[in-house]
């Protein structure tokens, strides 16, 4: 066989979609395992946006859309930007993707050029290094532990930035930490960035799921910083359509445009019927949304009261997203059975085997010392992972 792609042989397999396909082969073999590794809620998709689909199924609207997105979509984009985020937006500012995941991926091989330096923080979303990659680009990483409550400082980010900074990627509220910055800690960012012409990729795809009374600030919406923005959202996480797969970019023309560019040679347009139900998401009230999210708060006050009565457990508080990000590393060292836990791998494969839990070891995220645990599922299942967690660490 000749020789493969040197590039592609660079990305890691996404750990987070390994584990859940081991759980779920798991789970086919009868094994009962406790999965807590899925990034999506565990609510259905409310009636009248799947009735959406059914209704464009049943009105034939099943051939290609424009590439880069329908009219109708993109108008309501414009919409929801302009009444959720205070946003102004034209047609062609707009790229419609096959998932906020997508989204990024096309703004980033659109930003960069190979040895460009593209600065995240750690812990970080586990793609946002591979794409990286692709790009033929350098990640630069700042440290945020769980001391910090998981944000960097603005002069964490101003020693990062060298003359080869293209872009950094912002993710608020975060994913694996469900860390939330406020407006002025996105002020405080903005203003080292302010005149160096620097683009910001801003995730924003959990902009719905906080905490608490806390308000989403987009970064975006300061002044200096609007035509370096390029903020990615999607309709998966708040309105349950993880399966329908579909994502947007808004942002300066320029990069939009060549980020359609490349969708119309890789994937064309995203899935029609998906597109016709997200417009009914984005056009109509949502009467699940504000209980979801309540019954996603009440879910994050049991778990980290109960992760941090673990001995050796600190789960920092949660202000957004549903995900519990905490550290473990006091049990590293530890011996099971011929297994010596020394890293999050280990630890998480400790678990699965000896408890029937899945979590997803930090290091997909790039802090080795902590696991996440996702709580987008019903609390009779966090009620018992949490007792046989607690159980099988006493164990060790």
């Amino acid at each position: 066989m000749k020789e493969l792609s040197h590039l592609v042989s660079t990305v890691e397999e996404s750990r987070t979609l390994a584990i859940t396909a081991l759980i779920k082969k798991l789970k086919s073999e009868g094994k009962k395992v406790l999965s807590f590794s899925a990034g999506e809620p565990d609510f259905n998709t409310p009636a009248f946006i799947k009735e959406a689909g059914i209704e464009a199924i049943n009105n034939n609207y099943t051939r290609y859309t424009a590439s880069e997105g329908s009219p109708e979509l993109i108008r309501a984009v414009i919409s929801k930007f302009k009444n959720d985020n205070g946003l102004d937006f034209a047609p062609e500012n707009i790229l419609i993707s096959n998932g906020a995941k997508h989204s990024i991926y096309n703004v980033i091989l659109s930003v960069c050029n190979p040895g460009d330096e593209v600065i995240i923080q750690s812990p970080y979303w586990v793609s946002y290094p591979e794409i990286i990659k692709l790009a033929g680009a350098k990640c630069v990483l700042i440290d945020a532990g769980p001391k910090a409550h998981y944000k960097i400082t603005p002069l964490q980010l101003e020693r990062a930035i060298t003359p080869k900074t293209k872009a950094f990627i912002f993710n608020s509220p975060s994913n694996p930490t469900g860390a939330v910055y406020s407006k002025e800690e996105i002020y405080a960012l903005a203003e080292v960035l302010k005149d160096k012409g620097i683009y910001v990729i801003s995730d924003e795809i959990y902009e719905k799921i906080l905490f608490d009374g806390r308000t989403h600030f987009p970064m975006a919406t300061i002044p200096w910083m609007h035509n370096y923005v390029i903020t990615v959202n999607g309709v998966s996480k708040a309105f349950a359509m993880t399966g329908w797969r579909i994502g947007f970019a808004a942002g300066p023309k320029e990069i939009i445009r060549l980020a359609r560019n490349l969708q119309s040679h890789s994937t064309s347009n995203p899935n029609s019927i998906a597109q016709a139900a997200s417009v009914a998401a984005l056009t109509k009230e949502v009467a699940e949304l504000p209980e979801m999210v309540a019954e996603f708060r009440k879910r994050r006050d049991f778990i980290v009261g109960e992760l941090n009565k673990i001995n050796g457990i600190f789960c920092p508080p949660i202000d957004g997203a549903f995900y519990a990000f905490f550290d473990v590393s006091c049990f590293y060292g530890k011996q099971w059975k011929n297994t010596l836990i020394n890293d999050s791998g280990t630890f998480c494969g400790f678990l699965l085997e000896e408890a029937q839990i899945g979590l997803v070891p930090g290091i997909a995220f790039g802090n080795d010392n902590c696991v996440r645990m996702s709580f987008a599922c019903s609390m009779e299942d966090l009620r018992k992972g949490v007792t046989i967690l607690r159980e099988s660490l006493d164990s060790l």
